[in-house]
């Protein structure tokens, strides 16, 4: 038995802030210090990213990228898993409100790995299947982290300390996988470099600091980031070539995790993928967080690039750090 991708969509929120009004929000509440204009999308290549209203919440846009790929097969899970860096509450699993959002009485549950958290959903949904537990699996996700950007800033190393939190940008995804006699996930493989953990947090709300407000906003340091993602990222996606005999040019797309278009295209070439088969949401819709990998496969679905039959890759890279590959034919 195979677990098979059948249907993929994202939903956006409507409402989007542009680098040069992130910048405006930044002056306007710092109290003294101005970053220098067009310093975000100069050094991300990000134009805008959406925000969620306020009366919104991450379940929610799950929920409506999950109602478009069950509207798309017409059917209804036996098991949803939400992977998503974000959450409505500590307790219990978000999974539970999206699941009655949507009329489901499944069993339900979270994973959370950052960006990587829809990837390990569909690794957990790939093996639930493959081992007989579950026949139709909803994986979905609704990032929020508008929620946690940093707007009154100190200094100019404050703005550096946060200044991933300018990249990030709200969203949803879902992804429908079934049991298939054939096709499907064929590949796939993670690593972490757990030592590094430190490099980029979100610390509020577990035993660390349970109530400062003053942690609540996004810490990292984007070059270390990099670093540790090139000091030890490649060899697991070359050996995913070598030891399924494909090359890049097999796959219809590879989704990439984007986190800025110059450090896509240092990815890019180190690990040698045609331009071609990239899918850049990146400049019009920022960095999703765990929504990226789908929203680029939901893209490219829309778009025509892939169709059932194709093979596709999907490259994920989170805090943590973390990393992950999932090769599947559609």
């Amino acid at each position: 038995m195979r677990a098979r991708i059948t249907a993929a969509a994202a939903h956006l929120p409507e409402r989007t802030l542009t680098s040069a009004e992130v910048e405006a929000r930044v002056t306007a509440e710092s109290g003294g210090y101005r970053p220098h204009p067009t310093i975000v999308e100069r050094m991300t290549g990000i134009r805008r990213r959406h925000v969620m209203g306020d009366d919104e919440q991450a379940s929610d846009l799950a929920a409506a990228a999950a109602r478009t790929v069950l509207a798309q097969r017409g059917v209804t899970p036996d098991l949803l898993i939400f992977g998503s860096a974000s959450q409505d509450l500590i307790e219990p699993a978000t999974a539970h409100i999206v699941a009655d959002a949507l009329g489901l009485t499944c069993p339900v549950f979270d994973v959370k790995n950052a960006c990587n958290s829809f990837l390990n959903g569909l690794q957990l949904a790939d093996a639930l299947i493959r081992t007989g537990q579950h026949e139709r699996v909803l994986v979905c996700t609704g990032e929020s982290p508008s929620r946690a950007i940093r707007w009154r800033v100190r200094d100019r190393a404050q703005f550096v300390d946060s200044f991933a939190g300018y990249t990030l940008s709200d969203g949803g995804a879902a992804m429908l996988v079934e049991a298939a006699a054939d096709g499907g996930i064929f590949y796939r493989d993670f690593a972490a470099v757990s030592a590094a953990w430190r490099v980029g947090t979100l610390p509020a709300g577990g035993s660390r600091h349970p109530r400062d407000p003053e942690y609540t906003y996004f810490s990292g340091d984007g070059r270390k980031l990099k670093d540790v993602f090139l000091d030890n990222g490649p060899q697991i996606f070359v050996d995913a070539l070598a030891k399924t005999g494909l090359t890049w040019d097999d796959f219809a797309v590879v989704a990439v995790h984007q986190v800025t278009v110059p450090y896509l295209e240092v990815l890019r070439q180190v690990l040698g993928i045609p331009a071609e088969k990239l899918v850049v949401t990146l400049p019009e819709h920022g960095n999703v967080a765990s929504a990226t990998l789908p929203l680029q496969i939901a893209t490219a679905l829309e778009q025509g690039r892939c169709r059932s039959g194709d093979k596709i890759a999907m490259v994920g890279l989170a805090g943590g750090v973390s990393l992950g590959v999932l090769f599947a034919e559609l």
